[in-house]
């Protein structure tokens, strides 16, 4: 593929960004028809469609290729004035970062008071669950992201942070009205708390008492996960409060169900059965030293609060 024209590429970035090409000429300080030109012509270079024309526009997946390239340049264009002193109003360095919630709930929010800030770092947080923080990446909205996928994005590098232990609680209202027989099966009747419509961990965990297999809704609404019940909660507390007034039961981060059950307010359902979920820190494969900063700290943090991996894992 020919070269890629810088001001195109700008272009591009500034029309997904803002949304509209009008928006995107005003932001750019250049005409309408000039914004269309630049896109047009980095559509004929790469050959392919970059833009849908919605409102607002969104890329297609080869123009979220050539966007994660922008967010990339500018970011190394950025880095490379600073070095140089030409930094003077520029801002101070944004980082965008997908978390999921329970991360930011737990361990992940301390890191950003570790942050130094001379030269001042904005952080902007993404929240997404754990297993679709990497679409994120895909689409160049974020720099980083705490995924559970172990396979890298395109363009990034990917390590290890730990283990994310969840246990099954419920509170003990909720127990004596419904889980009175087999556990595995009171729990594919029982209500379920669920952070959103693509949380599956309950089902896993269903399954996993079972020994059923599928990961798809309609086979564990079917009988082979949770029940049909589900009560949708997004946030970390707010769900961890559900399970507590007895909407539901839930799989609650060890940090939050711990002091919990101490306390007799939470019930553990089978106290040798816990779900542990890996997490992965993802990032752009930059040499940026704010993101290689924020990324030792990622691991350190994590390092304190999540459990280690057997040996062997990826």
């Amino acid at each position: 593929m020919d070269e890629l024209p810088l001001d195109q590429v700008r272009t591009l970035l500034a029309v997904v960004d803002e949304g509209t090409f009008d928006a995107a000429a005003a932001a750019l300080h250049v005409t309408p028809s000039a914004v269309s030109q630049r896109v047009k012509a980095l559509e004929q270079r790469t050959g392919r469609v970059l833009l849908m024309r919605t409102k607002p526009v969104r890329a297609t997946d080869s123009g979220e290729v050539v966007i994660r390239f922008a967010r990339q340049l500018a970011r190394l264009e950025r880095d490379a004035r600073a070095e140089l002193g030409m930094a003077e109003g520029m801002g101070p360095v944004r980082l965008p970062i997908a978390v999921n919630a329970d991360s930011l709930a737990t361990w992940f929010l301390p890191v950003l008071s570790r942050v130094p800030q001379d030269p001042p770092v904005c952080v902007e947080l993404h929240r997404e669950d754990e297993s679709h923080t990497t679409a994120l990446l895909r689409e160049g909205q974020v720099m980083a992201a705490v995924t559970s996928s172990p396979d890298p994005v395109a363009g990034c590098s990917v390590r290890m942070l730990g283990l994310a232990r969840y246990l099954p609680v419920a509170s003990p209202d909720f127990v004596a009205r419904h889980l009175t027989g087999a556990l595995e099966r009171d729990l594919r009747r029982a209500p379920t708390i669920v952070f959103d419509r693509k949380d599956e961990l309950q089902d896993v965990f269903v399954r996993s008492l079972t020994g059923a297999r599928g990961g798809s809704r309609a086979g564990s609404q079917a009988g082979s996960g949770a029940g049909p019940v589900r009560h949708l909660v997004p946030t970390s507390e707010g769900f961890r409060d559900a399970v507590v007034a007895g909407l539901g039961w839930g799989l609650v981060p060890e940090q939050q169900a711990r002091p919990l059950v101490r306390t007799g307010r939470l019930v553990l359902l089978a106290p040798r059965r816990p779900m542990d979920v890996p997490l992965y820190w993802q990032q752009w494969k930059l040499d940026s030293p704010a993101l290689s900063l924020v990324a030792r700290l990622v691991a350190d943090a994590a390092g304190e609060a999540l459990r280690k991996p057997p040996a062997g894992t990826p």
